[in-house]
């Protein structure tokens, strides 16, 4: 029986290549994750929208609504809650 004279080395990826695939995992991670934030707030939004539109007009008024601010002061507090949730990222 003979030994082969010429060995193959396999050897794992290049560590460069294992960084840019665990750079692109997170980049997916990330886009998911953001896919899945924006999923969940479109649903927060439409079950606070149900919610105010049930009020009287009565009740808007005492929290300082009218009708026709609903979806205006849903839109403002969306934005100021993107805003704070970017900077606590940040600080992050």
């Amino acid at each position: 029986m003979s030994m082969p004279t010429s060995t193959f080395y396999f050897s794992a990826a290049p560590s460069s290549f294992r960084g840019s695939l665990k750079a692109f995992g997170r980049s997916v991670s990330r886009a998911v994750n953001n896919v899945i934030a924006a999923i969940i707030a479109q649903r927060e939004r439409q079950a606070q929208l149900t919610v105010l539109r049930r009020l009287s007009d009565r009740d808007l008024r005492d929290i300082g609504l009218s009708r026709s601010d609903i979806d205006a002061s849903l839109a403002a507090a969306a934005k100021d809650r993107t805003r704070s949730q970017r900077l606590l990222e940040m600080r992050r």
